[in-house]
């Protein structure tokens, strides 16, 4: 199986962020730890948790008893809503780490904007602050759309890092990939495999039979070339492993034509802009 080099992508700030994750979202407190290590043992070093999934005291026992290094991993959590302002983020991270047991996070995000609260700029700003103090080595969003990160440009002082967002072939976001280009702002998909809804997809499945694959791992290939971070899910170890095995093959021109034309702008999450 050939699982690495994983790439590392520039981030705005000087440091760099593993092009390959696993993603945690609804994996149980009492699962996670055996699924970031199975990652950890298969190359991954990159893990991308969050408060809201109620898991990061099992991501932290995986770290820890993963024998890998911590400086060797690149750990993302993020704030929930209910955490949005100044003190409350300051408070939501101090808890974070409690749970993950570490004493940094490599990168930390705002998970929604929720503008009808109108508070991100303010939660952003206590980013600012764990950035400077070296607790969030990098800080970032997540779910923002362009008029979002136009406010946070016009009114914070660091660049986002990262602007993690529902990204699949059916949904490529041109343009949100292409405004955070332009401000140096790595995009990061979440859900990149549409939550399974293309493993079954004909297209997919021809390029898959083409280059003796399987559907997901064309589709994390797809993200890959396409220059985002990807962050496949999965609870199953087989899984896990196959999701890394995406550096011995490349999609050729005519596979990204077909893969293109899968574009329906259909969300598998909500649309922040709706908040």
């Amino acid at each position: 199986m050939t699982t690495l080099p994983v790439p590392a992508i520039p981030l705005p700030d000087g440091r760099t962020i593993p092009q390959l994750g696993l993603g945690v979202y609804k994996i149980p407190d009492d699962e996670a730890a055996a699924c970031v290590r199975t990652a950890l043992d298969a190359g991954y070093r990159h893990i991308d948790t969050a408060a809201l999934y109620a898991n990061e005291r099992g991501v932290g026992q995986g770290l820890r008893t993963s024998g890998v290094p911590r400086e060797d991993i690149f750990v993302t959590t993020k704030v929930w809503n209910d955490d949005h302002g100044y003190d409350e983020t300051l408070r939501a991270f101090d808890a974070s780490l409690g749970r993950l047991g570490t004493d940094y996070v490599d990168l930390y995000l705002v998970h929604w904007p929720i503008p009808s609260r109108d508070r991100y700029v303010e939660t952003y700003r206590a980013l600012e602050s764990l950035r400077a103090d070296g607790r969030a080595r990098s800080i970032g969003v997540s779910n923002f759309a362009i008029a979002h990160l136009d406010r946070l440009l016009a009114e914070t002082e660091v660049v986002p890092a990262v602007n993690q967002i529902e990204l699949h072939p059916l949904l490529p976001q041109h343009e949100l990939r292409a405004y955070g280009a332009s401000h140096g702002i790595v995009t990061e998909a979440w859900s990149p495999l549409a939550r399974g809804r293309l493993l079954d997809d004909p297209v997919l499945a021809a390029i898959a039979r083409k280059h003796g694959r399987s559907t997901a791992q064309v589709i994390i290939r797809w993200h890959l070339q396409l220059g985002t971070v990807v962050i496949p899910k999965s609870v199953s170890p087989d899984r896990i492993r196959a999701n890394a095995d995406v550096f011995g093959f490349a999609l050729d021109d005519d596979d990204l034509r077909a893969v293109a034309g899968l574009e329906s702008d259909l969300r598998t999450g909500r649309d922040p802009s709706l908040d």
